[in-house]
């Protein structure tokens, strides 16, 4: 039996919320803005592993579109604004709500895939998938 390092569990919410590693909620996640490092710092965990995706990007834009147009809606029925003011409101607040949330998202995807060991799916050699 190989002999490991006990972590204390860390919640993959806060760890991946806060851009920190998965394991020991310590070291960096990333190197850059998205660039994930190679490992932690801290506890020395491979983040080879991590897979992300388009998932993160996909739940921004949709969590962010959500939220423009519900208030773009709403701004249009209350005040009904002339159409550069709808500009000047809504792209500056789409930007930093999609590039402030890639971040975090991808943290938390990163956190969660750790912590339910999700991995590509591996079939055996034995045939057909539902033959």
């Amino acid at each position: 039996m190989s002999e490991t390092v006990p972590f204390p569990a860390v919640s993959p919410v806060s760890a991946g919320l806060g851009g920190r590693c998965p394991r020991c909620g310590k070291g960096p996640l990333f190197s850059g803005f998205l660039d994930t490092a190679p490992s932690c710092t801290a506890c020395g965990l491979d983040y080879g592993f991590i897979d992300a995706g388009d998932g993160p990007a996909v739940f921004v834009i949709l969590i962010a579109g959500f939220v423009i147009v519900a208030l773009a809606l709403y701004v249009e029925v209350t005040w009904q604004p002339a159409l550069w003011i709808h500009a000047l409101l809504w792209l500056p607040l789409t930007l930093v709500l999609c590039i402030g949330g890639l971040r975090p998202l991808k943290g938390l995807m990163v956190a969660l895939q750790y912590r339910n060991r999700a991995a590509e799916s591996r079939h055996g050699g034995s045939g057909e998938a539902g033959a």
